[in-house]
């Protein structure tokens, strides 16, 4: 578990450049395509993982909501800049949140799928949904919200596919963890649990 970052001011550690530390940080947040983690950050800082979230603290305090139009939060796993609350709806009218936009319904299942069920194969999608799932799951990985992640145990098996930090970072995830049990969802969740178990069996057989 992560410790939290520890807000403090600059003045306090005396006779270290925390403050550049904090900058760099900041350089680094605003031109990564998804969110950094602490050890990422050392490695590209070149520091130690302590300072790292020393400074962090400090990015915190810089762009917190009402003083900045950018803020710092953690998700997928990692620290990322969001638009302030404030700013939000300016910012949808620019950019019509394009990786949510036009998701169907299918998709929003297949999503729901590879999130609860990755690394899932297409074949897996398909008898889980009733549909092919080729179209579909294309389509999301050209959105950048699903990615390869390997294939099945055997001869020629077919490609599994598990959700990205990208679709943590869009649905406001920190882990998938965080993702809503099935209980919790409304509607049928005894349908889903009994095609989710039933292609879990079918793998493991």
């Amino acid at each position: 578990m992560d410790r939290p970052l520890r807000l403090i001011s600059a003045e306090t550690i005396a006779g270290t450049p925390i403050d550049a530390v904090a900058r760099t940080i900041e350089a680094l947040l605003v031109v990564a395509s998804q969110p950094l983690s602490v050890e990422e950050l050392a490695t590209a800082v070149d520091d130690e993982t302590e300072r790292i979230e020393t400074a962090l603290g400090l990015v915190r305090e810089r762009h917190a909501e009402g003083r900045s139009g950018i803020v710092l939060e953690r998700v997928a796993g990692g620290y990322a800049f969001r638009a302030a609350r404030e700013a939000a709806e300016a910012c949808a009218r620019l950019f019509e949140r394009p990786v949510e936009r036009g998701l169907s319904q299918a998709a929003l299942e297949t999503l729901a799928i590879v999130a609860y069920l990755g690394p899932v194969s297409r074949p897996e999608i398909a008898r889980i949904r009733g549909v092919a799932a080729d179209s579909t799951v294309a389509a999301l990985v050209e959105r950048g919200l699903v990615a390869e992640a390997g294939r099945e145990n055997a001869p020629g098996g077919a490609v599994r596919y598990r959700v990205t930090p990208l679709f943590e970072r869009v649905f406001g995830l920190d882990t998938l963890a965080e993702l809503p049990r099935l209980d919790d969802l409304g509607g049928e969740p005894d349908a889903i649990r009994e095609r989710l178990l039933a292609v879990a069996e079918a793998r493991a057989s």
